[in-house]
């Protein structure tokens, strides 16, 4: 693993911790004697007015709160395997490009952070079982009012810094995706070179 991989690594553990201290604020705690209460379910606090407040919800699947009912244990198993495999991934890469590199950096700490509540929330706050737990968000932003499959909405979906972190990671992806190893095209051969290839087969 290079140096600068090694930072990359380091940025998403950052991140992660990012992630988890807001949502921990937000929920409240009682540990070793410390307690804070954090917010109440539901309540919300203005931070800019209207326009961005901080509501406490909790959402039991994914992004936008979908979610897979008894299917959740397939969800948390494939994060947690995600997860690994981005970090190894990042590991090795040996690409040039840094804003590659962030955008992996990226979405792996988006991914761990939720993975995070997914696993262990539950049994933390003594909620669900293992790979059960409820992922918490709160930033909650105003937008303009549109209406998508006759549904009238007015703020946009309240998330949390892991989910920003996946969506601003995988933008960089989008558009830096020709700097992956694997996605390099591969130059036509010529006539000859297929028959030097044939006869050295």
């Amino acid at each position: 693993m290079t140096i600068r991989n090694q930072g990359f690594l380091l940025t998403s553990l950052l991140l992660v911790v990012l992630d988890q201290c807001t949502k921990i604020a937000v929920k409240g705690f009682h540990i070793f004697g410390w307690q804070h209460n954090g917010m109440m379910l539901g309540e919300s606090i203005e931070v800019l007015g209207d326009m961005v407040r901080i509501t406490f919800v909790e959402n039991p699947g994914m992004a936008f709160g979908i979610s897979f009912g008894v299917g959740k244990i397939f969800l948390s198993l494939f994060s947690v395997a995600a997860s690994i495999g981005l970090a190894w991934y990042l590991s090795r890469l040996d690409a040039k490009h840094v804003w590659l590199r962030l955008g992996l950096a990226l979405v792996l700490a988006g991914a761990t952070g939720n993975l995070i509540d997914r696993v262990f929330y539950g049994v933390f706050y003594g909620e669900q079982p293992l790979f059960y737990g409820y992922v918490v968000d709160f930033i909650d932003v105003d937008m303009p009012d549109v209406t998508l499959f006759g549904q009238l909405y007015t703020r946009f979906w309240v998330f949390n810094v892991a989910d920003s972190c996946v969506t601003t990671g995988m933008c960089l992806l989008l558009l830096f995706n020709h700097h992956l190893p694997f996605a390099k095209p591969t130059e036509p051969t010529t006539e000859n070179e297929q028959q030097q290839s044939v006869h050295a087969a």
